[in-house]
């Protein structure tokens, strides 16, 4: 393995990796040589940052429905205890699942892994790690990795032991109490979602579970529901909810149905999204104003942290219609969870940070972005709104949503690609100084926002440079008939002048 580049396993907070053949062009770089290595490293790095012998620590891992996922966490689990450590396997879990292992009285856990790839294709796979104090971050990856990369780990008398621990039903049972609390129903306190049908999609990755030990001991009708068993092919659809494939089946399946609510999951069950009874996306700006409006209930004029993308009509609604405080930052799970971090540390009261991907944290759970929590809340909701007579999405009947929205992905096709990003948005920030009909958007943490002010374009749009990619997103939203469109020819126009991009994404917009 000397010429191994380890570094290109870092994905940002993640390690991620080819794991299986079968892709031209990818080969496998995640071998079970590789993940027994990085079990050791993960040992090594939490031995000195908890300063504690390696033989008392105890960590869980737990893993997707990827097919490489139970050989390569065998290997983990080999390295870890190799390393003299007592390691949890717990099979079939979820990414905040494994996190809560590590704040759970009985379980407490010096730290935890999580195996998956999130919504990559099937031969993909990867590492997510967690101590009590939350996510790695990406210098902790990449001291993980140097350590891995080094090989040079003391060795100890005896190997840890490896027990099985079914901690995806411990995890389950604090949903559950959850909601009963919280909803507190006055004649079925144990099964407050009683009378309500309820179907989950998990895209065959490792959200199944909800259906079963969460939903139906709180007394919901989950027939219905779909693509629960784990299947590391994913034949039914991508496990994402920012997938158009999977929402339309999420959709149908609650319509074909007549349920009253319907749940979708990526993979490994950090984002979520949902259906209202009349097959509607609960997504993206809808997800959040929702989530949203049920926080601001809790935390009157508190401050909600989202990435930068989300519209101009949400800022209105949490604005001025809620009373709260909107913080568009980056785009980004991390950025976002980050910031809110920051501002409550700062003296700003903030208790969500929520991408438009799905990503929602709270800080009244660890500021985990977990999927099954944030859904969790919205049932607490929805069965409150049932006793009411009310219906869920009442919350945000006053949100204005846009006529039209579209993503372009510019390409960058240069090595040095982040110079020549910043070099276009520094040129089109000149440009639209000069645009009498466009203005920039003050406070804005990522690339150039521009209000888009003439009547024909009445809409806004955002040309930042990708997280990892040499590409550059262009976001536009508008609130009349082909304002989109409109928008996106002005700006096409003026990259046409540019070297080094590839303008196709325009062609499938006109």
């Amino acid at each position: 393995m000397q010429d191994f580049n380890w570094k290109k396993l870092q994905n940002g907070s993640d390690i991620r990796g080819v794991a299986l053949e079968g892709v031209p062009g990818e080969a496998v770089n995640l071998t079970t040589v590789v993940a027994e290595r990085l079990g050791r490293a993960f040992v090594a790095w939490l031995t000195t940052k908890l300063d504690k012998p390696a033989t008392e620590l105890t960590i869980a891992i737990g893993r997707d429905s990827r097919l490489s996922g139970p050989e390569l966490m065998q290997a983990v689990m080999t390295g870890m205890a190799a390393s003299g450590s007592q390691v949890f396997d717990c099979a079939l879990a979820s990414t905040p699942a494994m996190f809560m292992s590590t704040v759970t009285p009985g379980f407490d856990c010096d730290g935890a892994i999580m195996m998956t790839a999130s919504h990559l294709p099937f031969n993909r796979n990867g590492l997510k790690f967690f101590t009590a104090g939350g996510g790695l971050g990406k210098p902790d990856i990449a001291a993980i990795l140097a350590l891995a990369e080094q090989n040079q780990f003391p060795e100890v008398a005896a190997a840890g032991a490896i027990a099985p621990r079914d901690f995806i039903s411990v995890y389950a049972s604090q949903l559950v109490e959850k909601v009963r609390s919280a909803v507190n129903h006055p004649q079925q306190f144990d099964q407050p979602l009683q009378g309500l049908k309820i179907i989950v999609d998990a895209g065959n990755g490792a959200g199944g579970f909800f259906a079963s030990k969460v939903l139906a001991p709180l007394g919901a009708d989950t027939s219905g529901s779909q693509f629960l068993e784990p299947d590391g092919m994913f034949p039914n659809h991508i496990p994402n909810p920012e997938n158009k494939e999977a929402m339309a089946s999420i959709c149908d399946a609650v319509l074909a149905n007549q349920a009253d609510f319907g749940i979708i999951f990526d993979t490994d069950v950090d984002r979520s999204a949902a259906v209202d009874h009349q097959g509607q996306e609960l997504n993206r700006n809808r997800l959040i104003a929702l989530i949203g409006a049920i926080v601001l209930q809790e935390h009157p004029g508190s401050t909600i942290v989202t990435d930068s993308i989300t519209s101009d009509g949400l800022a209105e609604f949490i604005e001025q219609d809620l009373g709260g405080k909107h913080h568009r930052f980056k785009r980004g799970y991390k950025n976002v969870i980050n910031e809110a971090i920051r501002l409550n540390r700062a003296g700003e009261e903030s208790w969500l940070a929520i991408e438009t991907s799905g990503h929602g944290a709270m800080k009244e759970n660890y500021f985990l972005d977990d999927g099954a929590y944030l859904v969790s809340k919205l049932l607490i909701e929805l069965a409150k709104a049932k006793q009411a007579g009310r219906i869920l999405t009442d919350l945000i009947t006053s949100l204005k949503e846009p006529q039209e929205s579209q993503e372009v992905r510019i390409k960058i096709e240069v090595e040095d690609f982040k110079s020549q990003g910043e070099s276009v948005i520094a040129q089109l920030e000149a440009f639209v100084q000069d645009q009498s009909d466009w203005a920039i958007v003050p406070n804005n943490f990522e690339g150039l926002r521009v209000a888009c002010q003439s009547p024909s374009e009445d809409g806004w749009f955002l040309l930042r440079l990708s997280l990892h990619d040499p590409v550059l997103p262009l976001n536009i939203e508008s609130n009349v008939a082909g304002g989109v469109h409109q928008i996106s020819t002005r700006v096409q126009q003026f990259l046409a002048g540019m070297e080094n991009l590839d303008l196709t994404g325009f062609t499938a917009m006109h």
